[in-house]
């Protein structure tokens, strides 16, 4: 094999792009890629290792051989080091071996642009081509209508290696390819319209779930290939569900064969621990104020849109990279040059981030998850936001479950922790958030965070769920939810489907399909999630009943819902509520139908409204109200005859209450 032949993939307006902080497309110039060069296959290596004094490539090509193929570092003081090797080929492994400048610091380290490595435990870059013929064109071309604000947005959150498991094989996860078999047909029977992946970005240890990444631009090989990992996605969007991928910028680990010293110098990360360790976690914090780690983290939240097609990314940690104290105790962090807590240089790269991401993939979803009331999150950066299209609610997730785990007796003391979320609803595009950190370490599943007995346990569980779907902003729940999961999550275990023998469990599962079906079917359930105009109270105030009703509303009259929801064990008959015009309300979804483990008990389909006035309003209608419950009701036009059997139609229940228009 011959020696290193000079060769670049960068120009001098890369340079200059990558000196000035706006280079965001690196994965096209960095890293290890395969060419022809004055006729000879190998590969094109280049890596950024600003104080390093030398740099070669050692791998399974040249015996690991640290002087055979030594880089050459650019003239232009860029720090970054190339040059071609004939004869390496696909799936051949290699690190970077350095010499730094300082300290005799001596090291091998991964490729921080790989896009692939060995699969752990072993630590080594893998060359490989992201060749892949896409069929997904269909989606793509109308993929911004189902991103869009006012589309229906239900997200089904999964960690891959514990969705299922090959019991027959030592209880091994499954691959990429078998993900798709059985996923596929599974979201679109359950209606989500999206899936979530926690983080695939390839990560060394198993146990942290994907959130200790090493490789920004390369997949997990846990499951598979880079290949099916895009087979995977593809399928997905033939089959209408879109793909979010969770993706953490926000820190990394301090493995030796990782980002952190690359060099023998603090490249990517803070030189100074109270900026550089995240005390949490026990992991480096990235130096955004630097132009090529902005750079870096840029390029990757492009590269995953790029070359694997992800519909958006969700944004882990968001909240630890905007305060300078997050989780540090006084005298353990330095302020900022004005004296305050806030980290600029943070915020600076996250509006540079989104406005990168909406300028290059518009029709995309930049969603973040942070946890502080720090304000205009999901607002342009023009008008002084961050720039993401999205937020996770935390504090309707919060005082939901909190109302949710009291015992039913004691809720009327607490309706305003049900009541809150609407005096903030509107200050974000919010996505309510049922996700993988309240099913863990020790929180118990949903399931068992529900107080009393197991009728009352699922009573409450369907309760909560539906009343979540009728709650303004878009929904994201994690797996295991709708199996109405006993234990909490194990990434070590498969989700326990054996469950669903049992009817109570399977209920929740059909509860949820059919939400999901009524979701999407209702534009007043999503087409207006992020104004005042989506909304309207019926009654907030019935608190000794713990009784609440309102109404969702779309573009057009017609497209209203009236919700109604009893969260205590007791029914109600004759219970009168205020309608805004009259006619027919039919019932078209009720969490205590016998189909979902109910009682049964509702309006014989729906309920004629009278010239009775109640709640301000002209017309009403009487209902029972089932124990535990949350009902939904559209007006049916034109008005249909209603059975005569009875004085007023809410005088009737029926064991076959409706579940569905």
């Amino acid at each position: 094999m011959a020696n290193v032949i000079p060769h670049s993939l960068l120009t001098e307006q890369d340079i200059y792009l990558f000196k000035e902080g706006s280079h965001f497309r690196l994965y096209e110039h960095l890293g290890a890629r395969l060419l022809n060069v004055n006729g000879q296959d190998g590969a094109f290596f280049a890596v950024w290792a600003p104080n390093a004094k030398f740099v070669s490539v050692v791998g399974s090509f040249n015996g690991w051989n640290r002087a055979e193929h030594p880089l050459n570092v650019r003239w232009d003081c860029s720090g970054i080091w190339e040059g071609f090797i004939p004869g390496v080929k696909q799936g051949d492994i290699y690190k970077f071996y350095m010499e730094s400048l300082q300290h005799n610091f001596k090291t091998e380290k991964k490729d921080p642009f790989g896009s692939f490595s060995e699969k752990p435990p072993q630590t080594a870059s893998m060359v490989w081509d992201l060749s892949y013929t896409w069929e997904d064109s269909a989606w793509m071309a109308n993929r911004g209508k189902r991103n869009a604000l006012n589309a229906p947005f239900s997200v089904y959150e999964m960690h891959l290696g514990s969705w299922r498991k090959k019991p027959e094989e030592n209880n091994r996860y499954l691959t990429y390819t078998e993900i798709a078999e059985q996923l596929i047909p599974y979201i679109k029977e359950m209606g989500f319209t999206h899936v979530e992946f926690m983080p695939v970005m390839d990560h060394p240890f198993y146990q942290s779930w994907g959130y200790q990444v090493l490789g920004y631009f390369g997949p997990t090989p846990f499951y598979g290939t880079p290949q099916e990992l895009m087979s995977l996605i593809d399928q997905l969007h033939q089959n209408d569900i879109g793909v979010i991928l969770d993706w953490v910028p926000s820190h990394f680990p301090f493995d030796a064969h990782g980002l952190y010293f690359f060099d023998g110098s603090h490249v990517y990360e803070h030189s100074d621990p109270r900026k550089g360790v995240h005390p949490d976690w026990n992991c480096c914090v990235f130096n955004n104020g630097r132009n090529e780690v902005k750079e870096f983290l840029i390029s990757s939240a492009l590269f995953w849109l790029d070359k694997y097609h992800a519909d958006g990314l969700r944004v882990d940690a968001v909240a630890s990279m905007l305060y300078l104290d997050y989780s540090r105790q006084h005298g353990a962090w330095s302020p900022n040059i004005y004296g305050g807590n806030e980290n600029l240089e943070s915020i600076v790269f996250i509006r540079a981030l989104n406005e990168n991401v909406y300028k290059f993939y518009p029709d995309t979803q930049m969603i973040a998850e942070e946890s502080t009331a720090w304000g205009n999150v999901s607002r342009p950066t023009v008008n002084g936001g961050l720039g993401f299209g999205m937020k996770w609610n935390m504090g309707w997730m919060h005082d939901t479950l909190e109302y949710f785990k009291k015992d039913p007796v004691y809720r009327k003391y607490h309706q305003n922790e049900l009541t809150f979320s609407m005096l903030y609803a509107y200050t974000e595009n919010f996505l309510l958030s049922l996700s993988h950190d309240e099913v863990v370490h020790g929180k118990g599943s949903l399931l068992t965070k529900m107080p009393c007995d197991d009728w009352q346990k699922f009573a409450n569980l369907r309760a909560l769920l539906t009343y979540m779907y009728a709650h303004p902003g878009k929904k994201l729940l994690f797996m295991g939810i709708e199996l109405a999961q006993r234990n909490e999550w194990n990434n070590n275990a498969a989700l326990d489907w054996h469950l669903l023998q049992h009817e109570s469990h399977r209920g929740v599962q059909t509860l949820m399909k059919d939400i999901n079906r009524i979701y999407r079917s209702q534009p007043a359930l999503y087409e207006d999630d992020f104004t005042f105009n989506g909304f309207e109270w019926i009654d907030a105030g019935d608190w000794q009943r713990s009784i609440v009703s309102f109404l969702r509303k779309g573009k057009h009259k017609k497209d209203t819902v009236l919700v109604v929801c009893n969260f205590t064990p007791s029914p109600h008959s004759n219970y009168r509520i205020g309608v805004p015009v009259p006619g027919f309300w039919q019932e078209i979804l009720n969490s205590d139908a016998k189909e979902y483990w109910g009682a049964g008990m509702g309006n014989m389909g729906g309920v004629l409204s009278k010239p009775v006035p109640q709640h301000g309003r002209k017309h009403s209608i009487a209902l029972t109200l089932p124990p535990l419950s949350v009902v939904y009701y559209k007006r049916r036009s034109p008005v249909i005859d209603h059975p005569s059997s009875a004085e007023d139609p809410a005088d009737l229940t029926s064991s076959d209450s409706s579940k569905h228009a």
